[in-house]
């Protein structure tokens, strides 16, 4: 028997890849699932073992702050130490998040006296391993002093491409719904929960968002806006510790402890899921058109 094999659309080969370019597979994956959490977890407790056989390593993770009294600031960002000239460019090696890491990042994120340096304490920050997956560090987008703050939970494939938060299809749709009440993205700020794009857009793990909620609260206290919008229930319930799903908790003003005052909070759905429920774009609406009335007052 014959078996007539059917030609190669390279048309349906296209739209493949294209729908796996967008739904964040950038890498050649086996035929059996990894578990990512349990690898990053053995080559940290590898690196450990070496480090308690070999000696400290050559290149330290930046994990504590100095000491310091409580009511000093210092003038610059905590340093990092120089790496020695053979291991100078080497990737930090995985670290086992921790108490330890979560009360370095605390500090760290407190010494910062403004946005800038806050860019550079994370950016010479070694304690979040999403750092070693990610190409580059997702900070923020809009201007500084904006009366307007919105949160997300972590950046996608476009937002790690660029450095930019909200840059692709939800951050497009976004544009959009400020444009509907009057305003530009230039005239806001937008940062994220967590600063680096996890692997293949999964979920950030509950560690990695602990480690990085010190520097988006610190970031909150610098800006400090009139008005914060948590896009999504993730970045609601990691600041503000509500439970709530997005349905109940959506279009509701809280309170947000800011830098000497209460900031306005508002969650409302995130853009992302807009795009996968259009229907409910009109519910978001109704939640810009109060941002907007709140900004007036």
């Amino acid at each position: 028997m014959v078996v007539q094999q059917n030609p190669i659309d390279m048309s349906h080969l296209e739209a493949l890849l294209d729908f796996y370019s967008s739904a964040g597979v950038d890498c050649f994956m086996g035929d059996k699932p990894l578990d990512w959490y349990e690898l990053t977890n053995k080559q940290a407790e590898q690196f450990r073992q070496k480090k308690t056989v070999a000696g400290p390593p050559s290149v330290a993770p930046t994990l504590v702050a100095p000491e310091r009294p409580r009511d000093a600031r210092p003038a610059q960002p905590p340093a990092t130490p120089a790496a020695p000239a053979a291991t100078r460019g080497e990737q930090p090696s995985a670290v086992l998040p921790d108490a330890q890491i979560i009360a370095a990042a605390r500090d760290i994120a407190a010494s910062a006296t403004s946005l800038e340096e806050l860019r550079a304490c994370l950016e010479a920050f070694d304690g979040c391993n999403l750092k070693l997956t990610a190409k580059t560090l997702v900070f923020a987008d809009g201007h500084p002093e904006a009366r307007l703050m919105f949160v997300g939970e972590a950046p996608g494939r476009d937002e790690d491409l660029q450095g930019k938060p909200f840059v692709g299809r939800s951050g497009q749709l976004l544009d959009r719904m400020l444009d509907a009440i009057g305003m530009e993205r230039s005239s806001t700020y937008i940062a994220n929960v967590v600063p680096w794009r996890p692997p293949g857009n999964r979920t950030p793990t509950p560690q990695e968002t602990e480690i990085c909620k010190p520097f988006i609260k610190r970031q909150i206290e610098l800006v400090n806006p009139d008005v914060l919008v948590f896009l999504g229930a993730a970045s609601a319930k990691t600041l503000l510790g509500v439970q709530e799903g997005i349905r109940k908790m959506r279009g509701r003003w809280m309170a947000y402890p800011g830098s000497g005052k209460e900031i306005a909070a508002i969650a409302t759905y995130h853009p992302a899921y807009l795009l996968r429920s259009p229907l409910e774009k009109r519910l978001s609406w109704r939640d810009f058109l109060a941002i907007s009335q709140s900004l007036k007052k």
